[in-house]
């Protein structure tokens, strides 16, 4: 198996860095999702009435 030059090295962990950064920078970027609101609701009470 053929071994990587030093220098091939150094150029893949390059690529690998500036892929990161600029993976960092778009989802900075990125317009975070809106919040959903929901109107406000009291929960009902189901009264029942027990006939013992």
């Amino acid at each position: 198996m053929p071994q990587m030059s030093p220098l091939l090295w150094l150029n893949l962990l390059f690529m690998f860095i500036l892929g990161f950064f600029l993976f960092m920078i778009f989802n900075f970027f990125v317009n975070p999702p809106m919040k959903m609101t929901f109107p406000e609701t009291k929960p009902m009470k189901l009264e029942k009435s027990w006939k013992w």
